[in-house]
């Protein structure tokens, strides 16, 4: 990354679990993005923690109107519910399904 981190931004062991959970959900075919990926979701992020406007994403970031766009896209086509079960699915894994695991 050659811009200074945001709070909001990924941390490289987040972003490997993000990636590997994107990939199982992603079909490989189509073209290589123009923005790394990581960069997108990074924008998507500080977003949404932020609450700002999409047109007032920090000029570092990707340009708003490509976030805006696959945030939208992510979201049709299901992408962050189905992130968000493959993440569940492992922790109830990992605590053997417990409701509230041990810390």
């Amino acid at each position: 990354m050659t811009r200074q981190a945001y709070d909001s931004d990924l941390t490289d062991s987040e972003w490997t679990l993000f990636e590997q959970k994107f990939k199982e959900i992603k079909s490989p075919r189509g073209r290589k993005p123009l923005v790394p990926r990581r960069e997108m979701v990074n924008a998507i992020l500080y977003r949404l923690r932020n609450g700002c406007l999409w047109r007032s994403l920090p000029h570092d970031l990707p340009g708003w109107n490509n976030v805006a766009k696959t945030y939208r896209r992510w979201i049709k086509n299901g992408y962050w519910e189905k992130i968000h079960d493959l993440l569940c699915r492992d922790v109830r894994k990992k605590t053997d399904g417990k409701k509230n695991p041990a810390p």
